[in-house]
């Protein structure tokens, strides 16, 4: 199914027009930068609690639960327990916490689905593309590192959690997985706590908890061409959604755009379509879902998607027109 961006714009305008965004004095919000991206989360909280010492302290919660798992999982603080991993498993068999193990064999599961569209061994070249300063490997080095983009070079004993690297060149990054991680518990947090209605974001990520008192979550999907716009707003609730697309961290040099979502089987930038959003209730899934996605493309992104019961897609194409996965259409 094909719809124009013009046309979508125009409809969803109208519809927001006559449903405003209210902002009750029961709803706490805050937002804060973490895990290099901005979140955001948004709660209720009823007539039974205790207001605002209950809201601080929920929202001190997550931001301390997310600045956790940051710590744990940046491939760019050399003190984390990832990056320990890059750095031992190519020697030894290096012992990590249940948390990243299961992390790090959920993606694999992903891998395996995905035939490799998803693997977080795309970090073997990955880590020499700075897009800040317009720096890219060359072919050279691209064609050098592609043997060690395979994530079954990555070798998993569960029983002792133990992680190891078949191959000496091999680095990972959870950087397609670990923000829906984050949301999701994030959002565990707050349902423990008795919240029945949340919002939690990190950057293209975001999770949901119930409803808006009474009325469905809008979550707007970015226009991947025009900063301050959007192309649809989707009502959703008790569900995730996460967006992929190539305008992110990017630059763009003799005319071609260089960006992080990167191909395991070329080593370079994905460029089959600029932009997908995965819809579904696991928000760590819907995450790496929507990276595999954009890597594969659009027919195979979504006869993917098409097969896998319980998740849903927007992929917008190269030249800007928006595509649904069957569920949508209906």
């Amino acid at each position: 199914m094909v719809i124009t961006l013009k046309k979508i714009v125009l409809a969803l305008s109208l519809i927001l027009l006559f449903s405003p965004f209210q902002l009750n004095a029961k709803w706490y919000q805050h937002s804060f930068n973490t895990m290099g991206t901005r979140a955001h989360v948004e709660f209720w909280l009823d007539e039974n609690s205790t207001n605002a010492s209950q809201s601080q302290e929920l929202i001190a919660q997550i931001i301390a639960e997310m600045t956790r798992l940051d710590l744990a999982m940046s491939p760019y603080k050399e003190s984390s327990e990832l990056s320990l991993l890059n750095r031992e498993a190519a020697k030894k068999k290096v012992t990590i916490s249940r948390e990243l193990f299961t992390l790090i064999a959920t993606a694999h599961d992903i891998s395996v689905l995905s035939d490799g569209a998803f693997d977080i061994t795309y970090a073997s070249i990955g880590y020499q593309y700075d897009y800040r300063n317009k720096i890219r490997p060359q072919q050279i080095a691209i064609d050098k590192a592609l043997p060690s983009i395979n994530y079954l070079g990555i070798v998993l004993d569960e029983k002792n959690s133990t992680v190891s690297f078949d191959n000496s060149a091999i680095k990972i990054d959870l950087g397609g997985i670990a923000k829906g991680y984050a949301v999701k518990r994030c959002l565990n947090l707050l349902s423990s706590a008795g919240v029945h209605h949340a919002l939690m974001s990190a950057g293209g990520d975001t999770a949901l908890l119930g409803d808006r008192h009474g009325r469905p979550w809008l979550v707007a999907i970015k226009h991947p061409r025009a900063e301050q716009k959007h192309v649809v707003h989707i009502p959703l609730t008790n569900e995730a959604i996460s967006t992929s697309g190539d305008y992110e961290r990017y630059f763009i040099e003799d005319g071609k755009r260089y960006h992080h979502i990167i191909n395991p089987k070329t080593g370079d930038s994905a460029r089959k379509v600029v932009s997908v959003s995965v819809i579904g209730k696991d928000a760590t899934y819907v995450d790496a879902l929507s990276t595999t996605l954009f890597v594969k493309g659009l027919a195979d992104g979504m006869q993917l998607i098409n097969s896998m019961a319980g998740y849903e897609a927007i992929i917008i194409d190269n030249e800007q027109r928006l595509h649904f996965s069957k569920g949508l259409q209906q």
